[in-house]
């Protein structure tokens, strides 16, 4: 008895780590995408709510394969007069093709078009945009997934996180840029940066972006609704350094060690890399990177040495 009781527990404890682990993910997702939502619903009608609980679902808050490998939040397959590339998955069918986009914008803008020009979808844009469990209930019935309880499932996710809260058409006051389409900086005419114009990434549950010519930790910052401070300490970066171009930017606090895929398995030192290029490739913290391999604060990487990652 006490076995199985104990086996309870342990099962208890698994099931809330995950819960957790989703609820944050969830949690970064929306605070990333709700400005793209946001502007979609201002410019197409379609409850903000709707939008990113469906992308949530749909891609599993950003972690799915053709979120990250095809930018695709949707699910949204070939179909119509798609001509643009594409990635063969299993899905109804083993050969299902899904569209590929260059970024997550042009697949939130990709996914307004689709309901907005889907004749099946016509009779959604006649509910009011705060009716967010009349368009969930219609999205099922016109077909868009073959769950039976999709529905529901978007349902749970807006209110779950309050995502109606986004359906006032106002954005949250960090993300207050102009729509991709019609930003215009004041001065001499030169765009101004938003969340649209970095592609996301994911490792070991938390996001990051890829620095950009030009890009300080204060101009990250900024676009990404953050502090350039805790930006820095989430990265591990000293007072004075700003990242180079294309190194990974992580907005959230970085886990100790990498992801559990790396267990019993090491790094090899690659000619160049620094430990903080290390940390970083892994979504890991540095000061863990040393603490697990004993090494000393003035250690220098030597190509060919192998770092173990948890």
């Amino acid at each position: 008895m006490r076995k199985q009781i104990l086996a309870l527990l342990l099962l208890a404890a698994v099931l809330l780590g995950r819960a957790h682990a989703q609820n944050a993910n969830y949690l970064q997702y929306i605070d990333l995408y709700a400005p793209a939502a946001i502007d979609q619903m201002n410019r197409y009608g379609i409850p903000a709510s709707i939008t990113l609980a469906q992308a949530l679902l749909e891609s599993a808050a950003g972690t799915s394969y053709l979120a990250i490998h095809a930018n695709n939040h949707f699910g949204i397959k070939v179909s119509g007069n798609w001509t643009g590339p594409y990635v063969v998955r299993s899905d109804d069918r083993p050969d299902d093709k899904f569209r590929v986009y260059k970024n997550a914008a042009a697949s939130y803008e990709d996914h307004s078009l689709f309901l907005k020009n889907g004749r099946r979808y016509a009779s959604l844009f006649s509910l009011s945009p705060r009716d967010y469990k009349g368009w969930a209930r219609g999205l099922k019935a016109a077909g868009y997934a073959t769950s039976p309880t999709y529905a529901n499932r978007l349902i749970e996710i807006i209110e779950r996180y309050d995502l109606t809260q986004y359906d006032s058409g106002k954005k949250p006051r960090h993300h207050n840029e102009p729509s991709p389409s019609r930003r215009h900086s004041k001065h001499k005419g030169a765009p101004t940066k938003t969340p649209d114009d970095y592609q996301i990434g994911y490792c070991n549950d938390n996001y990051y972006v890829r620095a950009q010519a030009g890009d300080t930790y204060k101009s990250i910052a900024k676009v990404m609704g953050k502090r350039a401070r805790k930006l820095r300490r989430y990265n591990e970066a000293s007072r004075h350094r700003e990242p180079e171009t294309g190194e990974i930017v992580y907005l959230h606090k970085k886990h100790k060690r990498a992801a559990k895929q790396w267990k019993n398995k090491y790094h090899v030192i690659q000619p160049g890399e620094s430990m903080h290029d290390i940390a970083q490739k892994y979504g890991m913290r540095l000061s863990t990177l040393y603490n697990i391999n004993n090494l000393e604060p003035n250690f220098i990487p030597r190509a060919g040495r192998q770092l173990r990652l948890r």
